[in-house]
C-alpha cells in the first residue's frame, strides 16, 4: 500500500446537480474507485489553543497537519492510517503509517508511533515532539471516487455529507454532530502529479466549476470552533 504521496491538489465547492453533471462526463475517462461509495472518518490533531489550524489559515508558504483516517465502519479488523500532510508552494506531500485501530484502545498515539521503525514513523514522531497536540475534531463524509482509466496518477473525489464533532474526551463519539456544508453541496478535490488533461479543464468550465481554497478542518474553526469560547 501506497505511504508517500507527492502532487497538487485542487478543491472545488459544487452544487451537487454540478457534481452530478460532472460525474457523467468522467465515465469516458474515468472509472469508479472499486470501493464505490463510503464513508471515511477522520481525527484532526492540534494543540489546546488551535496552533496547528490556526496557522495553516494563515496561508504560510509551508504548513502541516496530522490526522487518523479510517474508512467504514469501526470494526476489530479496522486500520488506522496516521497521515502527515505538509503543504510546500502548492504541491502536497503526505507520509502515511498504518496500524491496527484497535490498538488506540490501550496505547496513545506516541506510542505507537514509536513502535513503528521507519523514516515515515520517525517524520510523524518528530512532529508529535514538537507539536503537543492530541485528539480535538472529528471529521467524516460520504465519498466517492473515480481514477483516471490512461493516466493513473489521476484522481478525483466527491465528498458529501460532511459533518465534525468536537472530541471532549477519548471517545471520538463524544459532542454533537454539526454540518459543514449546506445540504446541496459537495466537495470535489482533483489530484494530480502533474498539469490537468485539457478534457477535464474543458469539463469543468462547462459547469462552472472553479477552484477555491477550501479545508475541511479550517472551514470548521473559522465557522464554528473559533466562535466557541470554551474551546479555543
Amino acid at each position: 500500500m501506497q505511504s508517500i504521496f507527492n502532487r497538487r491538489e485542487n478543491k472545488y465547492l459544487v452544487t451537487t446537480e454540478q457534481g452530478a453533471a460532472l460525474q457523467r462526463q468522467l465515465m469516458q475517462y474515468m472509472k469508479i474507485d472499486r470501493q464505490g461509495e463510503y464513508l471515511v472518518q477522520n481525527l484532526y490533531y492540534d494543540t489546546d489553543d488551535w496552533d496547528v489550524i490556526r496557522e495553516s489559515i494563515e496561508k504560510p508558504l509551508y504548513k502541516e497537519k496530522l490526522r487518523l483516517r479510517f474508512y467504514g465502519q469501526k470494526t476489530n479488523e479496522s486500520r488506522g492510517f496516521l497521515e502527515l500532510k505538509k503543504k510546500f508552494k502548492g504541491i502536497t506531500y503526505k507520509r502515511r503509517i498504518d496500524f491496527p485501530l484497535c490498538e488506540l484502545e490501550s496505547r496513545g498515539i506516541r506510542e505507537i508511533v514509536l513502535s513503528i521503525d521507519s523514516q515515515i514513523s520517525r517524520e510523524i514522531g518528530f512532529f508529535l515532539q514538537r507539536k503537543a497536540v492530541s485528539e480535538k475534531v472529528y471529521i467524516a463524509y460520504t465519498r466517492i471516487a473515480y481514477n483516471g482509466i490512461d493516466d493513473v496518477d489521476l484522481r478525483i473525489t466527491f465528498d458529501k455529507d460532511v459533518f465534525f464533532r468536537l472530541i471532549n474526551s477519548d471517545n471520538y463519539n463524544s459532542g454533537d454532530n454539526r454540518q459543514i456544508l449546506k445540504s446541496n453541496q459537495m466537495i470535489m478535490e482533483i489530484k494530480t502529479a502533474g498539469a490537468m488533461p485539457l478534457w477535464l479543464t474543458k469539463a469543468l468550465s462547462e459547469n462552472n466549476i472553479f477552484p477555491i481554497p477550501f479545508s475541511k478542518f479550517g472551514t470548521c474553526y473559522i465557522g464554528h470552533i473559533g466562535g466557541i469560547s470554551d474551546v479555543a
